[in-house]
């Protein structure tokens, strides 16, 4: 049964590589809106057949071709909408560069995608099928905020501290406020997270995932470095040093050698506290090279996020608490604890007129501003603001 599926799902590897260089060109102008305008349409185009397909009994194969043809409508309108075309130009000089670069980014994306799934593959041969269920829910829930900051972070941050690396003082002040505002967001989303995780498990996918609880809210704090790991490669890749990612990655994946024994030895619980153990010492092993090319260090970096620490961390506890003491159902308690963790950290921020609330805040307020003027002018501003 699953060799077609696979088979079928291959095709989005092939699909997916004809948006490469779109996208890329698109990141490089700092072009998110159009890519989030395809991201929307290839994402309802394919749900609507997706849905059109599992209500008429396709079943499994309706996840299949949601998958597929979300790559390819993003490749389609990608090609519709951006207008670089490719011409019949071969340079060796610039092939022998990029691929030097270029390969090095492979290798590590590889270690990284290796790394992420090995989990699976250990839950799924030395556990039960429900275990793996139910630690593959967790992930999934853990993933949609973490992963999808991890992405926007590092897509954004790369393309602007590329624009002016060669000049250190502001490279390092930009830096410094990208690693301030993002953890700031990343904080209060994950932590949060954690502190709702039973009533969103329940008023989601329902009562009977009950023992994937403990999994997301231990995997939020697994998940909670994934923007610092992103910011500090991006920093090695910007000042082409990415023959320095490929050993980080390949110690760090060493490192994730005795979490692995102990998960077949003493179970998830135990592999998830290693994986959060792991979690901070890779951030220490990114950091500390990418600090030392630009004067900011780890410990510089730590100070600096503490207060957003801080505040999420003051939040979530309201909220967990709060949950610990009403009772009601899951969806109107989810919605409450929500409601009551926006307040909070709005409150806290804005009565201490924190500096990086206040800047990202900022960063909205200029954006709505701007949405009447000019193509060229909106195309500046997203990369003034970000670094300024």
């Amino acid at each position: 049964m699953l060799k077609p599926l696979i088979r079928v799902l291959g095709l989005s590897v092939i699909v997916s590589s004809f948006t490469l260089i779109q996208t890329t060109l698109l990141t490089k102008r700092i072009d998110f809106r159009l890519q989030t305008k395809i991201s929307l349409v290839a994402a309802v185009l394919s749900g609507l057949i997706g849905i059109v397909m599992a209500y008429t009994g396709y079943g499994v194969w309706s996840l299949v071709a949601r998958i597929t043809l979300g790559f390819f409508f993003s490749s389609l309108l990608l090609w519709y909408w951006n207008k670089w075309r490719p011409s019949l130009v071969f340079s060796m000089v610039s092939f022998r560069t990029l691929f030097a670069f270029g390969g090095n980014l492979l290798i590590s994306g590889l270690l990284d995608t290796l790394y992420r799934n090995i989990y699976y593959v250990i839950i799924g041969k030395y556990f039960s099928a429900a275990e793996l269920g139910h630690y593959t829910r967790a992930e999934q829930f853990k993933s949609l905020p973490s992963s999808y900051l991890q992405s926007v972070i590092g897509r954004v941050s790369y393309p602007v501290l590329s624009s002016i690396q060669d000049d250190p003082p502001r490279l390092k002040e930009a830096y410094k406020r990208t690693i301030r505002s993002s953890m700031l967001i990343t904080f209060v989303l994950m932590l949060g997270l954690a502190a709702v995780a039973k009533p969103t498990v329940f008023a989601l996918i329902g009562p009977k995932w009950e023992p994937c609880v403990i999994y997301l809210q231990l995997l939020c704090f697994v998940g909670m470095t994934y923007p610092l790991h992103a910011i500090n490669l991006n920093m090695l890749y910007v000042q082409g040093r990415s023959d320095l990612a490929v050993i980080i990655e390949v110690i760090k994946k060493v490192l994730a050698v005795p979490v692995i024994i102990v998960a077949i030895f003493f179970g998830i619980k135990a592999m998830l506290l290693g994986m959060i153990l792991l979690s901070f010492i890779a951030y220490y092993l990114n950091s500390y090279w990418s600090g030392r090319l630009i004067n900011y260090s780890w410990i510089e970096q730590i100070k600096d996020v503490t207060p957003s620490f801080i505040i999420a961390a003051v939040m979530s506890a309201i909220v967990f608490i709060e949950g610990m003491f009403f009772r009601l159902p899951p969806l109107p308690m989810l919605l409450i604890q929500v409601v009551t963790g926006a307040l909070i950290t709005f409150s806290i921020c804005e009565g201490l007129r924190y500096k990086d609330y206040l800047y990202l805040k900022d960063i909205i307020k200029q954006n709505f501003q701007n949405k009447g003027k000019s193509h060229e002018f909106d195309q500046e501003t997203p990369k003034q603001k970000f670094l300024f």
